[in-house]
């Protein structure tokens, strides 16, 4: 089956950067639909919680919704960030987002590779500071497990919701591949279509928690990332399409 249509499962970018060009240089169409949207806690909320913001010295950060969430609360809860704060983030794309909020340094500021176990070596050689996780409603098994083994005193905290969007206008079928991000993607997939049938459609996922939860959802995957081969999702997809359509 060729690959003519895609769907990229999140809102589409600015038309200057988008990463999914080459797609669309190999005359195949590229549409967009946002399965997801995030929702932040309250300052309400993440007082019931019970955690004081100001007993911890680093903050974990794996994306920048928790990147924006941290200092959205942090200033609803009229918690200071002091300056001696510490920031392990988990790519350079969040370092770099981060400085949205924080002047950049090299102490302050500890970065990993692409995967969250990339961390580890970090952590390891700061294992004497109390780190905070800012995260959705659940943390990871995965991260959770990864955590435990670096042995380091930590604590997550949820400070946003993600939510299925309504997708009933959507004409899932048409398409020759379907690209997803989170697990929350493939959730909203199920609960909009319940009765969906993958078929021929091929099955695009970014990180393994989103590998899994598509697996666990009878899906079939072909197409993974990050990895080696192909550092990004548009990489990938780019590459896969080549094949498929026989195109060098």
């Amino acid at each position: 089956m060729k690959i003519k249509q895609v769907l990229i499962s999140q809102q589409e970018p600015k038309a200057d950067s988008s990463p999914y060009h080459e797609l669309e240089r190999q005359n195949i169409k590229v549409n967009y639909a946002a399965f997801i949207e995030v929702e932040g806690q309250s300052a309400r909320e993440v007082r019931n919680q019970k955690i004081d913001f100001a007993k911890f010295s680093a903050v974990i950060l794996t994306s920048k919704n928790s990147v924006d969430h941290f200092f959205r609360v942090a200033e609803e809860l009229r918690f200071p960030v002091p300056d001696a704060m510490k920031y392990f983030c988990q790519s350079e794309a969040i370092a770099f987002y981060l400085q949205k909020y924080i002047v950049y340094r090299k102490r302050k500021i500890h970065i990993g590779g692409k995967e969250f176990s990339d961390l580890m070596p970090l952590f390891n050689k700061q294992k004497e500071l109390k780190y905070l996780i800012p995260c959705g409603e659940t943390l990871s098994e995965e991260n959770t497990n990864i955590l435990n083994d670096s042995e380091i005193d930590w604590t997550k905290v949820c400070l946003y919701k993600t939510k299925s969007i309504n997708l009933s206008q959507l004409m899932i079928t048409k398409y020759d591949l379907i690209a997803f991000y989170s697990p929350a993607g493939i959730l909203s997939l199920v609960e909009n279509f319940p009765d969906y049938q993958q078929n021929e459609t091929a099955i695009a996922t970014f990180g393994k928690a989103t590998t899994d939860a598509a697996k666990k959802a009878g899906l079939r995957v072909e197409i993974e990332a990050p990895n080696k081969e192909n550092p990004s999702m548009a990489s990938a997809l780019s590459k896969y399409a080549k094949l498929v359509n026989g195109k060098k």
